[in-house]
């Protein structure tokens, strides 16, 4: 009998072992709460790093434990400014002599949370502390811009009280139908229902309680007696609305300037029906028109029908929110032939009723946004015998929703990426015949994503009778710079409580100063230049809902799948501009919403206050 055996490594039972780990580990990661302190973060990611060294080189094995250390030295109190010049000198020794990329990149990693965390770093080394605005927070609350109370009205749901939902989805965002459909759900982001399962439907939830509930079925809360004061509103989007009603519910009177025939901005004029059906975006305009003294005055475009001079001379306050309205263009030669069109101004004539016919003619749509699925899709329902959409990145790095892009692909629209348009060859009669490309590959990464470079192979010819740009949009500022408002690239410049400077009782919010956005960052603009409107005018109104969160249950943590909302079938929905997507089923709605875990009750909202922070 031998003293000892020589084994086969059973790798494959360890990898599984390790596998699961790091599954585990993965979605910590993924539920980190908004709020949280950065240099935590760092440290844990430091930590996680100095665990994987081999040990081999003196940098990654010595140099890693000694940086954890300095940090929680930072964590603890005990750091000092020569502490930071410490960790930034060992930082770069690391990144500049470690053998493999668990030294080197975990050390850029540290050098690059030195200069983004900044502030932070030196509050916790000046005044031995976090800066005052780190506490963890509910996570889905937080990552809503508007800062709806996401379980109060998930929990209102789950006991079918949808109107009471309603109510509270409005008490800080007055388009609960429009987020229900078309809302990006940054919400379910971090949801810690992630640790169990996945994250929670909100979105789903939302439509459910809309499709029960309808927006102008549920009465708005009653106004606050007239204060006298009133304020012009420029532009009758997501960001205009959503400041009117706070505004109408505060007690001002309200003139809301559309240069458009109907109000809704991009909601009706930039998203097609089948996504989101007018009649339901006329169900939120109607409530929001119900609260207070609010007047509209459609067909009339501040800064060209009527002077910005005027309207600024005649109200107590002003607020812009004129939207990012026009498409941007390529600039390249044959740009300007006949069927080239802005995707933007495609949807907007769709919007008001003009469908053009594309009946038999090849499609090609330019960009890898929303915009652009919006644009193809709709092509195809506009009669399009072949779509395809020209992207110059890679699809992984489309802006454009996964979802809408798995919608789009399976209506039969063909996505050609990595090809930078070069020029757009014209016929006889001067209309295109084809978008002239040039091949690309992934390059050196540039904000999270990477750029797209010149590949060495030979430009492309894709034929093609109807070119859509859909590239970006841009904003009709004109008028207000020559007024005095200053602008950058377009966009109007104003602080994050909206305020213009120079000019008191001028506040700007939405897409024309952030630049093109989702709905829902609008919807957060016009709440925040309501209220701080609101103070401006010597007031300090708050907008309440006569209805409570209902108490909280004990927590349901076996893991459940998710309930997602469907679409009717390819074959059948690209043939019309009806909306695609099915309801949720009662049985459905009842199980998702039984899947919140209640953060507001049981986890952080205890501890810091609640709903109020």
């Amino acid at each position: 009998m031998p003293e000892y055996q020589h084994l086969l490594p059973d790798q494959h039972s360890m990898d599984v072992k390790i596998g699961r780990l790091l599954s585990k580990f993965q979605t910590k990661v993924r539920v980190y709460p908004p709020g949280t302190c950065p240099l935590t973060v760092q440290l844990s990611m430091l930590t996680a790093s100095k665990n994987q060294t081999c040990g081999k080189c003196v940098p990654c094995r010595d140099g890693l434990p000694q940086l954890e250390r300095m940090m929680k030295r930072i964590l603890d109190g005990d750091g000092t400014p020569e502490t930071l010049k410490q960790m930034k000198a060992l930082a770069e020794m690391i990144r500049d002599s470690a053998d493999c990329a668990i030294g080197y990149q975990t050390a850029i990693e540290v050098l690059e949370g030195l200069e983004t965390f900044r502030e932070e770093y030196e509050s916790h080394v000046n005044g031995k502390i976090c800066p005052e605005e780190i506490g963890q927070k509910v996570p889905c609350v937080n990552l809503c811009p508007a800062h709806v109370n996401i379980p109060g009205y998930i929990a209102l749901i789950s006991e079918h009280d949808y109107a009471g939902a309603v109510k509270m989805i409005r008490k800080d965002n007055p388009f609960p139908t429009a987020c229900a459909f078309v809302c990006e759900h940054p919400c379910e982001e971090r949801c810690r229902r992630n640790l169990i399962d996945d994250s929670l439907n909100i979105r789903g939830l939302k439509k459910y309680a809309v499709d029960h509930a309808a927006a102008d079925q549920v009465p708005v809360p009653k106004a606050n007696h007239s204060t006298g004061k009133k304020i012009a509103v420029i532009g009758g989007g997501p960001a205009g609305l959503t400041a009117a009603y706070f505004l109408g519910l505060m007690g001002h009177s309200v003139v809301i300037y559309e240069r458009q025939k109907e109000l809704g901005g991009m909601l009706r004029y930039g998203i097609p029906n089948y996504r989101f059906p007018k009649e339901r975006l006329d169900e939120d305009i109607r409530a929001i028109l119900s609260a207070g003294d609010i007047k509209v005055l459609c067909g009339s475009g501040v800064g060209t029908d009527i002077p910005v001079a005027e309207v600024a001379a005649g109200y107590d306050a002003v607020f812009v929110a004129i939207g990012a309205q026009t498409g941007k263009k390529l600039r390249i030669e044959g740009e300007d032939a006949g069927n080239v069109f802005s995707a933007v101004e495609m949807l907007d004539r769709i919007g008001n009723g003009i469908l053009p016919d594309y009946t038999g003619k090849r499609v090609l749509v330019v960009g890898g946004g929303n915009v652009a699925m919006d644009a193809a899709r709709s092509a195809v329902r506009c009669g399009a015998e072949d779509v395809a959409i020209v992207y110059r990145r890679r699809k992984d790095d489309m802006t454009a929703l996964q979802s809408e892009i798995e919608s789009a692909v399976e209506e039969g629209i063909e996505i050609l990426t990595l090809r930078a348009p070069l020029s757009i060859e014209t016929d006889e009669e001067g209309n295109c015949s084809a978008l002239i490309v040039q091949p690309q590959m992934a390059g050196l990464y540039r904000d999270g994503r990477p750029s797209p470079m010149k590949a060495d192979k030979p430009p492309e010819r894709i034929s093609g009778q109807v070119i859509l740009i859909a590239v970006g949009q841009d904003i009709v500022s004109g008028p207000f710079a020559e007024f005095g408002l200053e602008t950058k690239r377009g966009a109007i410049l104003s602080g994050r409580d909206t305020a213009v400077k120079g000019f008191p009782g001028i506040f700007a919010g939405g897409d024309c100063a952030t630049g093109p956005a989702t709905a829902i960052r609008a919807v957060a603009a016009g709440k925040v230049a309501a209220y701080n409107i609101d103070e401006y005018l010597g007031y300090h109104h708050k907008v309440e809902c006569d209805v409570e969160t209902p108490d909280a249950k004990e927590n349901n943590r076996l893991p459940t799948g998710r309930s997602n909302i469907t679409e009717r079938p390819p074959y059948e929905r690209k043939r019309d501009f009806l909306h695609v997507e099915t309801a949720m089923s009662l049985e459905e709605a009842m199980q998702e919403a039984d899947r919140c875990l209640r953060c507001d009750h049981f986890g952080c909202g205890v501890l810091k206050g609640g709903m109020d922070e």
